[in-house]
């Protein structure tokens, strides 16, 4: 798949299906490999859906500058004016859902429908992880392999009992996800930018139809930020799911699928 030229970076996008574009946004230090083949081939047969490395992450340039939520939304609708998509679906996952966010905020006019999984609006108003979480996500990446820091990380996108019962499906995650891994400062960079969002002002802005999507089981960003968003944005519907944490898609993508295309058709 290709790359272009959006704003001062080359993009990594990669396309799929036919149809209304969605647009799927990944999180922090976070890459295409990381989405489901299950989950990208059964929305496929519904959509145009796009995907694509944020600045920082996988196969796209990783600038040594300060990034910012803004710049990254500045990134992803100046791909979708490459591509010819005037209008889209946005679906932001963690740190891609205050990306999507912020274009549903600054460019209204591109936003059809808005799915936000696993996120929140950032600032005093949101509610943090635990401690021990907020020390692992800052702490050094130094002394430990690529391998080694995703592993420590599984507890955090994972319930135990997935882990515990499904060792083939979380080595594939694993696979996939040490396929571009991050460098330190890109990871750096796109941390500093999540830290600095702050939406909950105006949430009430945000006009498209919105889905709010979390595993009641999320550490990360507990689900309780979910609530908070639906709670603000105008007419935006909750889902809460049992069993699942962080890490939404891998446990059951197609269940996730079938919520996404319910909303959106």
């Amino acid at each position: 798949m290709p790359k272009v030229k959006v704003n001062d970076i080359n993009m990594y996008y990669e396309v799929y299906g036919e149809g209304f574009p969605l647009l799927m946004i990944r999180g922090l230090s976070s890459d295409v490999y990381r989405w489901p083949l299950r989950l990208i081939k059964e929305l496929s047969k519904n959509f145009k859906v796009v995907l694509f490395d944020n600045r920082g992450a996988g196969r796209t340039d990783k600038p040594d500058i300060e990034y910012s939520i803004k710049a990254m939304a500045d990134d992803t609708t100046g791909l979708m004016k490459r591509l010819n998509i005037e209008k889209a679906h946005v679906l932001g996952y963690s740190m891609g859902g205050s990306i999507a966010q912020e274009i549903s905020l600054s460019y209204p006019e591109k936003v059809e429908k808005l799915i936000l999984c696993s996120t929140g609006c950032g600032g005093p108003e949101s509610i943090p992880a635990s401690e021990e979480v907020r020390e692992g996500l800052t702490s050094t990446r130094e002394g430990l392999s690529d391998d080694e820091l995703l592993r420590n990380w599984l507890p955090v996108y994972f319930p135990n009992k997935f882990i515990q019962n499904n060792p083939d499906e979380v080595e594939e995650y694993i696979r996939r996800s040490l396929l571009a891994p991050i460098p330190p400062y890109a990871y750096a960079r796109q941390l500093q930018a999540v830290i600095s969002f702050h939406s909950f002002e105006r949430l009430k802005d945000i006009k498209s139809p919105t889905l709010v999507i979390s595993g009641k089981e999320d550490i990360l960003v507990p689900h309780e930020n979910s609530i908070l968003l639906a709670e603000n944005i105008p007419g935006a519907k909750l889902t809460l799911l049992d069993n699942l944490g962080h890490g939404l898609f891998t446990p059951d993508p197609m269940l996730i699928a079938e919520l996404i295309i319910d909303f959106l058709i």
